[in-house]
């Protein structure tokens, strides 16, 4: 990637979703596993049946893996910092969760750009195609964690 894209990457799509000009799109704070300081990377969230959930479109993204390092406390900032936890689910749970990314527009990519890019699928994928593909797709249910100050994590 150059270094303009990696600027745009990491620097600047955080900023602005952090900004909360973005509708579906969120800044993610997570502390590095190695480094010990405050990740930040822009990020999908997902409503599904009343609750909120972020989709890893890697197996083994950085972000996902500075979750799971940090036992899933982050912090989620759009206008407004917001301590959470963040839950993995299951892989039997993940389908309808992966559909509903697909079904909604991203920050930089429509549904059928989703389902095509991050994907390999039609415009038009089925909770059957998502099923055959949750276990590759991490997927984290964003719960507030109103006990936690405003602090990075």
């Amino acid at each position: 990637m150059s270094g303009f894209l990696n600027w745009l990457n990491a620097r600047f799509a955080p900023w602005i979703t952090a900004l909360g000009l973005t509708s579906g799109s969120v800044t993610l704070e997570v502390r590095g596993r190695r480094s010990g300081r405050p990740i930040r990377v822009s990020v999908t969230r997902v409503r599904q049946d009343g609750k909120q959930y972020l989709v890893a479109l890697y197996r083994d993204s950085q972000w996902a893996r500075n979750v799971r390092a940090a036992g899933g406390a982050a912090t989620i900032i759009s206008r407004h910092r917001m301590p959470v936890q963040l839950v993995e689910i299951p892989t039997e749970a993940r389908a309808p969760i992966l559909l509903g990314y697909v079904n909604q527009r991203a920050f930089t990519h429509s549904g059928a750009q989703s389902a095509r890019h991050f994907f390999g699928l039609q415009s038009k994928p089925t909770l059957a195609d998502m099923a055959a593909l949750a276990e590759q797709y991490p997927v984290f249910e964003i719960r507030p964690r109103p006990d936690m100050t405003d602090e990075p994590p």
